[in-house]
């Protein structure tokens, strides 16, 4: 589920999904790339909308910067590409770079929530509406590639964030590429496939994933052309696709489609924090599992994710009442 960002950075999950986006820097010149401008027709809000794509403040491949602008490096269909997007008096400027720039500048749209249909939401609980309210600029994003979601969500797999997010970091800095055009310092476009699956197993074991997690995404990268084709599926039948490899459960299914496709009803189940979350706003149960969260979240059938992210945002969680889960490095061993 789309981790928060004010007033400093911190983890940046789809929990909550909200990146503070600095304004009223100049932008410092630089080289010309390809460029698009587009007028929303409703408010929208870059850090709420781009939020989830980010994996810790530490991501190579993303990027707030104080000139107000946010900062992709992805790799497309059509190649590595860097995106800069800002938002000046309702309209968006985009800016892209290298091979994939054209690729970027035709999915901006759909990246910023022009598919998403916030309208058919019809919030059910006080808390919910409130939390709505409060954030009009929210809407789902669309990022038309599975395998920059894929990645990072098994990184996560049992693990706390902060240990998916160092390894995401080193992995991706170390075996990417630097971002096309004039990107900010260290940002990255994340390994190829094949790039992938030549990584040494004692690099995996030097950022701290053990071998479950790195075997699954070795599988996954195999037949990453097979489940880049999942984006022209429907959010159920791309997810039975992705739960084909071994290693890939409806907990990393979901996270996936939840970005790759801006799937609205594509709830996170499996989550350790999530059903108490959710029980806890919505009946007062801190204690709540998977199979309660979902007859809590029925009302919001076909929505369901959008109700469970503006449960989050809404910042009604219980209070803690044991220790952080503690972090492991087995590149230590």
């Amino acid at each position: 589920m789309a981790g928060r960002f004010a007033p400093r950075p911190t983890r940046t999950t789809v929990r909550g999904g909200h990146v503070v986006v600095p304004g009223g820097v100049p932008r410092q010149a630089s080289a010309a790339g390809r460029t698009r401008t587009w007028t929303p027709a409703w408010p929208l809000d870059l850090g709420l909308v781009l939020g989830p794509l980010r994996r810790g403040p530490g991501d190579p491949t993303f990027r707030a910067t104080p000139d107000g602008a946010v900062w992709r490096a992805s790799r497309t269909p059509a190649g590595p590409g860097t995106l800069r997007v800002a938002l000046r008096g309702g309209v968006v400027q985009g800016e892209a770079w290298g091979p994939g720039a054209e690729w970027l500048l035709h999915q901006l749209p759909e990246l910023l929530g022009s598919a998403d249909d916030p309208d058919a939401f019809e919030p059910r609980h006080r808390l919910v509406a409130l939390a709505r309210h409060r954030r009009p600029g929210l809407r789902l994003t669309r990022t038309g590639l599975v395998m920059e979601s894929l990645i990072p969500s098994v990184l996560e797999q049992k693990v706390t964030a902060d240990e998916a997010y160092r390894a995401w970091r080193l992995l991706v800095r170390k075996f990417g590429e630097p971002a096309p055009g004039p990107a900010p310092e260290r940002m990255s476009v994340m390994p190829a496939p094949r790039t992938w699956a030549l990584i040494p197993s004692w690099e995996w074991h030097r950022a701290g994933v053990d071998n479950k997690r790195a075997a699954t995404i070795l599988r996954a990268v195999r037949v990453a052309a097979r489940l880049e084709e999942a984006t022209a599926f429907d959010p159920v039948r791309a997810q039975a696709r992705l739960e084909v490899v071994s290693g890939i459960g409806p907990w990393t299914s979901a996270e996936v489609v939840q970005r790759s496709h801006g799937a609205a009803d594509s709830v996170t189940v499996g989550d350790l924090h999530l059903p108490g979350i959710v029980g806890y706003a919505l009946a007062g149960d801190r204690d709540a599992d998977d199979s309660v969260m979902l007859e809590l979240l029925e009302p919001y059938a076909g929505q369901r994710h959008r109700a469970a992210r503006l449960i989050l945002l809404s910042g009604r969680k219980p209070p803690r009442r044991v220790p952080r889960m503690p972090r492991g490095d087995i590149g230590q061993l």
